[in-house]
């Protein structure tokens, strides 16, 4: 099988460079899958898990939005923040669950940006079910 050169960018790093047999992200139509010899492709992403096969063994990776771009046997990810489930900071990411869900108690109606909170509460969520914490 034909392999798929898959690179993982943020901001502030490489988080991968690799090649796989297949890519699984979550689009903001709904999850897509790429595989080598796919079509050319420009996309958003939303929060959510990455997932990739090398060998028939999966390995899942947090995105917080951003694009993919797929052209000539190689998926680009450009996203805001990217983690491979093993090096999720668990405590940090509990940290920012219990910040996201005080802001959106009540009390805080007026104080707090409804949007940011909710997305904040998202990320932490999708952190914490990929490393089995919730």
């Amino acid at each position: 099988m034909a392999l798929l050169h898959l690179e993982i960018v943020t901001p502030d790093q490489i988080v991968l460079d690799t090649y796989v047999d297949y890519v699984g992200a979550p689009g903001v139509d709904g999850e897509f899958g790429v595989l080598a010899g796919h079509i050319p492709l420009l996309t958003a992403l939303q929060i959510g898990l990455l997932y990739y096969r090398i060998d028939g063994k999966e390995t899942q990776v947090f995105i917080s939005g951003g694009f993919a771009e797929v052209a000539e046997n190689k998926i680009s990810i450009l996203a805001q923040s990217a983690e491979i489930a093993d090096n999720i900071d668990v405590k940090r990411a509990e940290a920012a669950l219990k910040r996201a869900e005080e802001r959106l108690l009540p009390l805080h109606k007026n104080e707090v940006d409804h949007m940011r909170a909710e997305l904040a509460l998202k990320r932490a969520i999708v952190r914490l079910g990929l490393t089995k914490r919730i």
